[in-house]
């Protein structure tokens, strides 16, 4: 393709299209009214061919990203031992099921762009290109961005065993954002909205002690010590245990919550069983 031709996917009235933009020549202009398919638009004031796969490869235009997990089934059989190893090691090292698929869907989006290209032959320079690509083109966040480097960079270091890996690649800078702290008003106005008594008491313990939904999902009588006034969370992030403080007004709806609903409620201390009831 001569350099000042210049070919984008775009979409036209909900079709989708290549853009193609050149120099006002009459004999470009012929050649290109040759090709099958070619329109003029006014309202782009553009010429623009279907969105194909021939004219994709012969403008060289990058293919269009998949997002999310439907690049793990358009990747190229050359690449797919290397999704398959990076899976294995993933469940070998007992990564959470949470971060095991989000390292293979962003390591995918990499795979995917590869094609029949093998990734273990790639080098730093074309890495590098490719995560400027995955900001000026394909308009990643910063935060994404960083989940997509540390999924390739496990396979670089880990199965591959290549080191120093992060210190070839340099990381975008995060923003630093302020909290948004709701007020003490709207919290109240929050809780007794919920006229469920249990979604009350659910979401007086996320807010009360500060759990994620699925912590609060895995939460059991036996992680509650009323005596001492904490709650043991279990294989939290990162799989790790972790106390957090139990507020007495919460104690007191966990209580009222087991009466009404005529529940034994007990915990575990040692080998003795004790009623918080």
């Amino acid at each position: 393709m001569p350099t000042d031709i210049k070919a984008y996917p775009a979409v036209h009235h909900t079709k989708k299209i290549i853009v193609v933009n050149f120099n006002n020549d009459a004999e470009l202009i012929k050649r290109f009214k040759q090709l099958p398919g070619a329109k003029w638009s006014q309202t782009l004031k553009s010429w623009y061919l279907p969105d194909t796969a021939a004219y994709r490869k012969q403008f060289n235009i990058v293919p269009t990203p998949i997002i999310g997990k439907d690049a793990l089934q358009h990747i190229h059989e050359v690449n797919k031992p290397a999704l398959q190893q990076m899976e294995q090691l993933l469940i070998l090292k007992n990564y959470s099921t949470s971060t095991q698929k989000t390292y293979l869907i962003e390591f995918a989006q990499l795979l995917y762009i590869l094609n029949k290209n093998p990734v273990n032959t790639i080098s730093y320079d074309k890495l590098g290109r490719y995560f400027s690509w995955c900001i000026t083109t394909n308009n990643i966040s910063a935060s994404q961005l960083h989940s997509r480097i540390n999924a390739i960079k496990f396979y670089f270091e880990q199965v591959l065993k290549k080191e120093n890996f992060s210190y070839e690649i340099p990381r975008p800078k995060k923003s630093l954002l302020l909290p948004k702290v709701i007020s003490e008003d709207a919290i109240l106005r929050l809780l007794n909205a919920a006229e469920n008594q249990k979604h009350k008491l659910l979401l007086s313990l996320c807010y009360g002690m500060g759990l994620r939904v699925s912590e609060l999902c895995n939460l059991k009588i036996t992680d509650i010590d009323s005596s001492r006034m904490q709650v043991n969370i279990v294989a939290g992030k990162g799989k790790k245990d972790r106390y957090v403080n139990l507020p007495h007004s919460i104690l007191a709806a966990l209580r009222l919550y087991y009466k009404h609903t005529n529940q034994r409620c007990i915990y575990l201390k040692g080998n003795m069983v004790v009623s918080i009831a």
